[in-house]
Formats: C-alpha cells, sequence, structure tokens
C-alpha cells in the first residue's frame, strides 16, 4: 500500500508540475482576451469546492453504506434497527454536497 500511495503522489506532481510548465503560455494570451482574471479564479474555486464536496460525499456515503450492509449481513434481524439510522446519516451526509453546491454558485 505504501507503494501505492508513493506512485501515486508522484504522478500527481508530475501532473500538476507539466500543467503549470504550459500554463504561463496560456495565462498571457488569457489576460490579453480578458482584462479581469478575477472571475477565472473565482470560476476555478467553485469548481474545486463542489469536485471535493463531491467527492467526500461520495467517500463518506461509500463507507456508511458498507458498515451498514456488514451490520446487516452480521446480525440480519437487526436490519430494521440499522436501515433508519443510516439513511439519515445519508441524508445529513448529501446535505453537506448540496450546501457545497449552494456556496460555489453563491461564489460563482
Amino acid at each position: 500500500m505504501k507503494n501505492f500511495g508513493t506512485k501515486l503522489m508522484v504522478t500527481l506532481a508530475a501532473t500538476m508540475v507539466a500543467a503549470q510548465a504550459f500554463a504561463q503560455e496560456a495565462a498571457t494570451a488569457a489576460t490579453a482576451a480578458a482584462p479581469t482574471s478575477e472571475r477565472g479564479i473565482i470560476a476555478i474555486a467553485a469548481a474545486l469546492a463542489i469536485g471535493i464536496a463531491a467527492f467526500g460525499g461520495a467517500m463518506a456515503q461509500s463507507k456508511a453504506a458498507a458498515a451498514a450492509l456488514d451490520g446487516i449481513s452480521r446480525n440480519p434481524a437487526a436490519s430494521g434497527k440499522i436501515m433508519t439510522p443510516m439513511i439519515i446519516g445519508l441524508a445529513l451526509i448529501e446535505s453537506l454536497v448540496i450546501y457545497a453546491l449552494v456556496i460555489a454558485f453563491k461564489i460563482s
């Protein structure tokens, strides 16, 4: 697992460096076309906000569903007691993603 994490970090670092190396020419062309670059930065911030929120929400929902299904598979008689809190938890997790979407719209 440590080897996979190292490879992932190296790949991400290489991708970020390559994008910045080629971004200089595009940045000068973009500033010539649009005098205000604040709108682009705000759009990137909104996209990152919703992307990170959606990723975090998906990870949390998958972990909650996996834990609930694991509990139900170990004790099928407790499925009624597990399902209701799981659905409430999934709704609360989804509401946080919706709040991030509202904030992203508010920013842009």
